[in-house]
């Protein structure tokens, strides 16, 4: 352990930097505009991996964007870890709203981050998190302790519904063959507190779209006389939810799992804080489906929310419409069980029956995928928890994340794999909002912490 701790302080400015220079290109795979810059940082992670002591890295063209992979086999009879990753980021807007330019990174110090943090999109999800795995095989080829042979599936596609990877990941099992994958794309607890995530929800993401009159109308002309899809819209909207905040579509829980009053008890052991939770979100309190507290509503509980609204006349001053269309963007959260397709024909079933006369509704499915739960008598959530016992001087706490990777659930259908997940970032990192970023601490803890996974993981594994 001394050995890794040396190593990463000896090269300390020099992983910031590599990681700074990742961070500047724009890979937002959301926004065609940027897909020249998609294509420039495959070639970085190419790069990167190549320079880390890969033997060998190939970008594997998909239907869409890249995939780079890269393997060091030291001996096929020993066992193989799979490192999944992404390179692409989320949009950056709103842009205003950032400190500091999304696509210039800066290092700022915070209350959580005093030792500083990289401010950048994608600092935390998941360039920052992906580019440990490349420095740790670097410490562990230079040191020569590399105990096992290591593959890395690195994708651009993640934060668009990765809809190259299944494609890619079925006409390629023999070569993404391994006995455990493993992933940071996630967060733990605290920086005191590591915690390994063991559950994952589903998702189900739809765009809707209510149509009344064939143009925009002057609503004093027509105001009463038609209906508005707005207010059609925002109505429609209101009733999928209860008194209770319980979701109204018909056949939405008949499989949610309900997990036993011990379970639950277990899961009430991570530490928090619901005022420290209300304060850092500016709330006077939280808000919820009735009977569950806040970390069981956003981790084993099934939500639905919308994510975006919009139409008619949005811009500046006054402009007295009613809109043809109306539009909204809605996601849903599913725990395992839930099917995820299921869901979204239930929804799109009851949300068109709500329609009244004088409106259409389409439903359009984006992207979606399953729930995961990973057993915590596993041999790789084991070695986790060992390595992180070991670099945090704790033991790790499982828990259930809120948040989707629709893949891990591909991967054990497709490789018959089970997926660790060793995240290094923590709630206050603003993902997929302005001003994310990743502490200094977390990015070089996960250096240290990786490699001995895979030391823990080859000794369990005999």
């Amino acid at each position: 352990m001394e050995n890794i701790k040396a190593y990463v302080q000896e090269h300390k400015d020099r992983f910031i930097n590599e990681l700074i220079e990742l961070l500047k290109i724009p890979s937002v795979s959301a926004d065609t505009a940027y897909s020249h810059d998609v294509f420039e940082t495959a070639d970085a992670v190419k790069a990167s991996l190549e320079k880390a002591g890969c033997d060998f890295v190939e970008i594997c063209d998909t239907p869409g964007y890249p995939i780079v992979y890269g393997e060091k086999i030291i001996d096929p009879t020993l066992p193989t870890v799979l490192v999944y990753g992404h390179y692409d980021v989320q949009p950056p807007d709103p842009i205003e709203l950032w400190t500091s330019p999304p696509f210039e990174p800066v290092i700022k110090k915070t209350e959580i981050h005093p030792e500083g943090a990289i401010f950048a999109r994608g600092s935390c999800d998941d360039k920052g998190q992906m580019y440990m795995h490349v420095k740790a095989l670097e410490y562990m080829v230079q040191s020569n302790t590399l105990p096992c042979n290591v593959k890395f599936m690195i994708e651009g596609e993640e934060e668009i519904g990765s809809k190259s990877l299944s494609w890619f990941v079925e006409r390629n099992q023999e070569k993404l063959k391994n006995d455990v994958i493993l992933i940071s794309d996630t967060g733990m607890i605290s920086n005191q507190q590591p915690s390994i995530t063991t559950g994952l929800r589903g998702l189900s993401y739809v765009e809707v779209e209510v149509t009344g009159p064939n143009r925009d109308l002057h609503s004093g002309l027509y105001g009463g006389a038609v209906a508005n899809p707005i207010n059609v819209l925002a109505k429609m909207i209101a009733s999928l939810h209860d008194e209770n905040n319980h979701i109204t579509i018909p056949g939405f829980y008949d499989n949610v799992e309900e997990l036993s009053l011990e379970e639950r008890a277990e899961m009430a052991k991570a530490p928090f804080n619901l005022d420290n939770y209300k304060k850092a979100l500016d709330l006077n309190d939280v808000y919820g489906e009735k009977g569950y507290v806040t970390n069981e509503r956003n981790s084993i509980r099934p939500t639905l929310d919308v994510n975006g609204i919009w139409g008619g006349y949005t811009g500046e001053g006054a402009k007295t419409v009613i809109a043809s269309k109306a539009f909204a963007k809605i996601s849903m959260r599913l725990v395992p069980n839930q099917d995820w397709e299921q869901i979204t024909e239930l929804f799109t079933k009851h949300f068109t029956s709500l329609a009244p006369a004088g409106v259409t509704v389409k439903v359009k499915p984006h992207h979606g995928g399953q729930g995961y739960v990973t057993p915590i008598d596993s041999i790789g959530y084991k070695a986790a928890n060992m390595a992180y016992t070991e670099t945090f001087g704790v033991p790790a706490i499982p828990v259930r994340s809120g948040g989707s990777i629709p893949i891990v659930a591909l991967f054990e259908k497709e490789l018959k794999s089970k997926t660790i997940l060793m995240g290094f970032g923590l709630d206050s990192d603003a993902i997929h909002s302005p001003n994310e970023h990743f502490g200094i601490f977390n990015y070089l803890k996960g250096i240290e912490t990786i490699p001995l996974f895979y030391k823990y993981f080859v000794e369990l594994s005999k």
